[in-house]
């Protein structure tokens, strides 16, 4: 975990030249999926989450398929610390990708949760994505090109009353991607965000593999095929 004042635990190294993707929030699921998918494209991977421990199980999986992965850990609960560490991050690498897949998922309800736990679920769901835009499209602006993804899903549209917090997050992670995208097609740098209809389950209509296709494609589209959400899925 990362928080201010504290230095991100990272395998990072700054020397390759290869295409990279960035993804925050990766874990053994829609994260690894979409290591494996930008991967066999050749793209250099860097994962992001809180912990080391399921980075490097991550990686040294990645790395048996003949994927280059590096590691980095940052908490986006921890809002000051979180940019610290991303920008620590930003000395080290360009990506050409941003792909925003944290969230914070539990069982909660808007009139019994307490404020402190719905505002540590928000930095996660909504505020961590606003935070790695302002630190990386900057130098997607000045290249002319990039892609910024973020993985939202139906509670942000379709309101869940067992998963406010999920509710609230993904609502305001919506938003705030129609703004970025608006912001940044200008410049040549495509925001959109995925809403994921569907509980994600291998061998399921909402199967992680491909969901991670989709998010491929979204990096493929040609400008004049960019939308500010692409949906996944067959519920609201």
């Amino acid at each position: 975990m990362t928080g201010a004042g504290r230095s991100a635990a990272t395998t990072v190294s700054m020397h390759s030249t290869a295409r990279r993707v960035l993804i925050v929030g990766a874990g053994p699921g829609l994260g690894a999926a979409l290591a494996r998918r930008f991967g066999r494209e050749g793209f250099t991977i860097t994962l992001v989450a809180r912990r080391m421990e399921p980075l490097t199980e991550l990686a040294d999986e990645l790395r048996t398929l003949e994927v280059v992965a590096d590691t980095f850990t940052a908490d986006a609960a921890d809002p000051e610390g979180f940019r610290k560490a991303l920008e620590q991050l930003a000395e080290l690498i360009t990506p050409d990708v941003v792909i925003y897949n944290a969230a914070l998922v539990t069982r909660d309800r808007v009139l019994t949760s307490a404020p402190s736990h719905l505002a540590s679920a928000y930095a996660v769901d909504t505020l961590g994505a606003i935070t790695c835009a302002q630190v990386f499209t900057s130098a997607m602006r000045r290249a002319g090109k990039g892609t910024f993804l973020a993985t939202g899903g139906s509670p942000g549209v379709a309101p869940q009353a067992d998963h406010a917090s999920l509710s609230l997050g993904k609502a305001g992670l919506r938003a705030a991607v129609k703004l970025m995208h608006e912001e940044l097609k200008a410049d040549g740098v495509h925001a959109t965000s995925v809403r994921i209809a569907g509980d994600i389950a291998p061998g399921s209509p909402v199967d992680p593999d491909r969901i991670a296709d989709a998010y491929w494609a979204l990096h493929m589209q040609p400008p004049g095929e960019w939308s500010d959400e692409a949906v996944f899925g067959a519920w609201p």
